[in-house]
């Protein structure tokens, strides 16, 4: 059986699913046509119902849930991971609401952490992530959320940080912050999500079990890092809830369901 699977070519997600899709793992009869992009398309196309299975921001997930059930396995959540907002120079967070502010994306967890932390500014301009740095560097934006393999890059370009919208968050919330899930079409049936998870788990296990080595299959697709910047991503955004949520990360996935609930002023949305 073939399924369609979405992650993002940014290091933890390759370094999470290399042994799933180049077999390096038994995959129980289970073949993937795969789709590396930008976890913003990631998301578009999870709110098109594209995709069999898909990683996307957890920001999209009440969106989607009437279409996709979350999967344990495979995910970017917990603490001191969070979305940095930076600038030129320091700005007072008096003045970020009237402040032209670069976002990942529309249905992003950065967004919706961003709004969190700031409610009343309107002037955002959405763009890939990669761009934001760029954009704050140039003055085209005042400041940027950024996000990745930025958190490790911006100090060295000169940029400041103004808040850590993860560390808002977990003084907020008492939980991890949950970035990026992964998603199955409710379709497919629940006993495919079991052996997605499974499968997840052991393609991760398979990578841990090789550090501090990184397959050519991470290296190839990450844009213009080298080991070190690559091992930072992946020790940040890769840990024991990628293996699977737990008590405590569907606790946090909770929150955030209620958290998108009250900024949007809508019903809560039930995993």
């Amino acid at each position: 059986m073939q399924f369609s699977l979405g992650f993002s070519p940014c290091p933890n997600d390759t370094f999470i699913f290399d042994a799933l899709v180049n077999k390096k793992i038994d995959t129980e009869g289970l073949d993937f046509e795969v789709f590396l992009e930008d976890v913003e398309t990631l998301n578009q196309w999870a709110l098109e119902g594209r995709l069999d299975i898909s990683k996307i921001s957890y920001g999209v997930l009440p969106l989607v849930l009437d279409r996709y059930r979350l999967l344990d396995a495979g995910g970017a959540l917990g603490k001191g991971v969070g979305p940095l907002l930076v600038a030129r120079e320091a700005i007072s967070a008096e003045v970020i609401h009237d402040c032209r502010v670069a976002v990942p994306g529309l249905r992003t967890t950065a967004h919706l952490l961003f709004s969190m932390a700031f409610p009343q500014a309107r002037n955002k301009q959405f763009m890939v992530f990669s761009a934001i740095e760029e954009a704050v560097l140039s003055g085209v934006v005042d400041c940027g959320v950024i996000i990745h393999e930025n958190r490790f890059t911006y100090q060295q370009k000169g940029l400041v940080k103004l808040m850590d919208l993860g560390e808002f968050w977990e003084t907020r919330m008492g939980v991890p912050i949950p970035l990026g899930g992964i998603v199955q079409r409710k379709e497919k049936g629940a006993a495919l999500g079991g052996r997605i998870d499974r499968l997840i788990r052991k393609s991760l296990q398979y990578s841990l079990g090789r550090l501090p080595h990184l397959s050519d299959y991470v290296r190839s697709h990450a844009q213009e890092m080298d080991d070190k910047v690559m091992r930072q991503h992946i020790d940040l955004y890769v840990n024991d809830y990628s293996l699977g949520l737990g008590k405590e990360g569907r606790n946090a996935v909770q929150t955030l369901l209620k958290t998108y609930a009250a900024v949007h002023e809508v019903p809560k949305p039930l995993l």
